[in-house]
């Protein structure tokens, strides 16, 4: 049975996917800011490693920040779809086009997501409260992220997409007439329910920090994991308040 569904991830169309997260991380590995640069700039000045090497917001541009976090989600949520999308393939027998499609329609939730991020981003930094190279320079904000994103692992939302998420058999049952495109897009929604508030915590972690979208990719999906996700979620939520509490006690 394992040979089977092992033998079945080999098919072109599993490839293809594969490849496109490997290019995602590939590129954010190219793009990240090298962590002698971020010494640099505490020392120096993140305006001048700024114009050095063009990475701030302002001289990306909103459509370079839309990119970024675009391969952020791609690098990082597609791997945690992986168990749905193998569940779709196992029901459909899904050819490229069907299963490109299913693809194709969560990834553009997550496109979605980006441009949301990416506005978010150069707002925060021109309030003062991101750095040019989308840290936090207040402890008060990351602190107040922490809480909020800690609080809503608590939330009917999160539980309702996130029940959704751990059973992919019944979504697809239950959305099966939809066609792959809308059952891709769904999959997305009930994703960015899950993960949205976590994706956020990038602004706590460094934008462009390949340790935090590491350990967030391997987080959210652990949470999807049904018979591990019960035991990740609540603690999870319980770490994230006490350091966002303990940051603003600190930050004030």
């Amino acid at each position: 049975m394992i040979a089977m569904r092992i033998r079945a991830m080999t098919a072109p169309h599993w490839l293809a996917l594969y490849g496109g997260i490997l290019v995602c991380w590939s590129l954010l590995w190219l793009m990240a800011v090298p962590a002698d640069l971020r010494d640099a700039a505490s020392l120096y000045g993140a305006e001048l490693i700024a114009a050095l090497c063009a990475t701030g917001p302002e001289g990306a541009g909103y459509p370079g920040l839309v990119l970024m976090w675009a391969l952020m989600a791609g690098g990082m949520m597609a791997p945690t779809a992986l168990p749905a999308f193998a569940t779709y393939d196992d029901l459909r027998h899904a050819g490229r086009t069907q299963f490109g499609a299913l693809v194709g329609g969560y990834l553009v939730v997550w496109v979605g997501f980006a441009a949301v991020a990416a506005a978010a981003q150069l707002g925060l930094t021109r309030l003062g409260l991101l750095g040019v190279l989308g840290e936090s320079r207040s402890l008060a904000f990351s602190g107040a992220l922490l809480v909020v994103a800690g609080a809503y692992q608590f939330s009917s939302l999160k539980e309702a997409c996130l029940s959704r998420c751990r059973a992919p058999l019944t979504f697809f049952m239950q959305h099966w007439e939809e066609g792959a495109l809308r059952q891709g897009l769904r999959l997305g929604a009930d994703c960015l329910g899950c993960c949205a508030a976590l994706m956020a915590l990038a602004f706590v972690g460094g934008v462009m920090s390949l340790g935090f979208m590491a350990l967030g990719m391997a987080l959210m999906a652990l949470e999807k994991l049904p018979s591990i996700g019960r035991y990740v979620t609540a603690p999870l939520g319980v770490g994230l308040i006490g350091g966002g509490l303990v940051m603003l006690a600190t930050g004030f």
